[in-house]
């Protein structure tokens, strides 16, 4: 079997190609390019350490110490995808919006802020199960 960082890596990649997979099914919109888009169902953050804990966790046993620490990276990833950085796109969305105001009254010429950056407690429920259906199938 190969290193589980790899494995987890091709996990967040699979994660990745299913976003533009599941564009093109449900809105039949051919969007390659969120590939490389952070945001989105499902999260490729999420199925990358979700099989990453997953594989450690069958390797080495729930109970190594090597195992609570990928857990713990998991979890931080986890919540600062659905906490900090979907507060980051909140905060773009209203400086994007005050942007828009200056355009219109004083020339201004600035670009927008990203404002899909972080991810929705379902795009991370989806991640995981990207994550752990990926783990089971390298298994």
């Amino acid at each position: 079997m190969l290193n589980a960082g790899v494995l987890a890596i091709v996990s967040g990649l699979v994660a990745q190609a299913l976003k533009v997979a599941l564009e093109l099914l449900f809105r039949r919109r051919w969007r390659p390019r969120l590939f490389f888009r952070n945001g989105g169902m499902p999260s490729s953050h999420t199925a990358t350490v979700v099989t990453l804990a997953a594989l450690v966790g069958h390797d080495v046993g729930v109970g190594d110490p090597i195992f609570s620490l990928v857990l713990v990276f998991a979890l931080y990833v986890v919540l600062e995808a659905t906490g900090l950085r979907q507060e980051v796109g909140h905060q773009a969305r209203l400086l994007n919006h005050l942007v828009d105001e200056l355009r219109r009254t004083h020339h201004l010429d600035a670009q927008g802020l990203r404002e899909f950056v972080g991810h929705t407690w379902a795009e991370v429920a989806g991640g995981a199960a990207c994550g752990l259906a990926f783990a089971w199938l390298v298994v």
